[in-house]
């Protein structure tokens, strides 16, 4: 039988190596392609509706390009 000090080093150890193997931060799926620029975000019902919402401003301020992230409910807005 294993002593408790082995039993908790042998835990600590394999905890150390899991978390890392199964820990990941919660990002935004990026613009597709080059050259979109971040200009906000806002809640949308949809990403249709975002997009078709947002494309008068971007063209108003020289983009002619809008793409909505719609992976959370407030949408990320970028430009090109």
């Amino acid at each position: 039988m294993k002593s408790w000090r082995t039993r908790i080093g042998l835990a600590v150890g394999a905890a150390a190596v899991a978390i890392p193997l199964t820990a990941t931060t919660a990002s935004a799926a990026p613009p597709p392609g080059d050259g979109w620029v971040s200009v906000g975000a806002e809640r949308y019902p949809s990403k249709a509706e975002c997009e078709a919402t947002e494309l008068p401003q971007a063209q108003a301020n020289g983009y002619h390009e809008v793409w909505c992230d719609d992976s959370t409910p407030i949408m990320a807005v970028y430009n090109r």
